[in-house]
């Protein structure tokens, strides 16, 4: 009889370890899906979807509880490439979230800077540095372009500016032209 408890007792640490060994092992990190369509969004962390960034708008796409069509800075290439990866009928720009812009930077007029660093705080990606008191300054390589620093400047003397085209920031646009598919003529 204590043979029989001592090769379940056996058994049971085994399986346990292998069990916990697995857990570890194969462990998923997050959904893949939610990955998929936060790679697809413009990472402006600007909150026009009604979401405070971009990742909390890829996980309600991903269960169902947003549109695709929320994103203002993404714009229609960013709707049709969600649309496309979701299997989703593409749906223009909802109005109400903003509308498409030129990717653009935040300037900061030195002269004018008082240094209160009301901008240093609405910065999500902390693009704009600077001291007290001090001038600030943006680091445009940083800069997404978000529009949230320009309400809290008491001085007005951010502005926005939009990227040229170069070699650098030029991106393939989505096709515009819709293919359809030729019908063969019946005899």
């Amino acid at each position: 009889m204590l043979e029989a408890l001592l090769v379940m007792a056996l058994g049971a640490i085994l399986l346990g370890a292998a069990l916990g060994y697995a857990a570890v092992r194969f462990r998923v990190e997050g959904d893949p899906l939610v990955e998929k369509i936060d790679a697809i969004l413009p990472q402006t962390q600007c909150g026009q979807c009604g979401f405070p960034g971009c990742k909390p708008y890829a996980t309600a796409i991903a269960k169902g509880e947003a549109e695709i069509n929320q994103c203002p800075p993404g714009g229609e290439e960013g709707i049709h490439k969600l649309a496309d990866l979701l299997g989703r009928e593409f749906k223009p720009l909802s109005a109400e979230h903003g509308i498409e812009k030129p990717k653009s930077v935040a300037v900061i007029d030195e002269q004018a800077c008082i240094g209160c660093t009301l901008c240093i705080q609405a910065c999500p990606v902390d693009a704009i540095v600077g001291a007290a008191k001090q001038m600030h300054t943006v680091v445009t390589s940083q800069c997404t372009g978000c529009e949230l620093c320009l309400p809290p400047c008491p001085v007005n003397c951010i502005s926005m500016e939009p990227i040229g085209e170069s070699v650098e920031t030029w991106k393939w646009k989505y096709p515009v032209i819709k293919i359809t598919p030729v019908q063969k003529e019946t005899a």
